[in-house]
């Protein structure tokens, strides 16, 4: 099912010296149940089309859909609370709460009281393959592939049906690479999100179930 669109979107900015495209009418349907790659040399574009898709931004011209409706019409914070979570290649946890308390923050944002919320919480982060002993851990005691498993966990308490992930697995080894990416799969096939994933890492890319190459601003594929 079509839950994220662009058409011909496009998002430009202007330097001291020149205006820079970054974006250059790109259209692309997504739909939950796969995982998309998004790949491209360093300036491609495929960075700020990741942003566009999570309204961290507008394009300057074209249109973002999400569920059919105009990205430019939403609340974005409340697009990006509700509908899509993004997770980040420094995983971008909260360090002054535990790993529990982490999943449990977008969870007790829906209204969802305490004992409930830490309950769907640490169902999740049993899901992405946690030991129960990280709950009450803060994120600075764990190793990177737990803290990538955790911004997952929260990502999937969010409520939502849309993972945005930028170089998920940038800072991780190979074996906790291939975790994050298996996982990010799993959340696709099995619990119908649509996951779109920034990759320089072929293997990365190779994991999914389609691939969007970006030259100077534009998919070539």
């Amino acid at each position: 099912m079509e839950i994220l669109r662009a058409e011909q979107v496009h998002y430009s900015y202007q330097t001291k010296y020149q205006t820079i495209e970054a974006v250059r009418g790109v259209s692309y349907s997504f739909e939950t149940g796969n995982m998309y790659a998004i790949v491209g040399e360093s300036g491609s574009g495929k960075s700020t089309f990741l942003s566009l898709l999570a309204g961290l931004d507008l394009p300057t011209k074209g249109n973002v859909y999400v569920e059919g409706e105009d990205m430019a019409v939403l609340n974005r914070d409340s697009y990006r609370r509700e509908k899509a979570s993004v997770v980040y290649q420094s995983f971008n946890l909260f360090p002054l709460l535990t790993a529990q308390e982490n999943v449990m923050f977008p969870i007790e944002l829906k209204g969802t009281g305490k004992r409930e919320a830490a309950k769907k919480a640490a169902e999740l982060i049993e899901r992405v393959g946690l030991r129960e002993q990280v709950l009450y851990q803060f994120p600075q005691m764990m190793s990177g592939g737990e803290q990538q498993r955790l911004a997952i966990a929260r990502a999937m308490a969010a409520g939502g049906k849309i993972i945005l992930a930028d170089e998920p697995t940038g800072n991780l080894d190979s074996e906790n690479q291939q975790n994050i990416v298996q996982l990010l799969k799993e959340a696709a096939h099995t619990m119908e999100f649509a996951v779109i994933v920034i990759t320089h890492n072929p293997e990365v890319a190779a994991e999914a179930d389609y691939v969007l190459r970006m030259r100077d601003g534009k998919l070539i594929n």
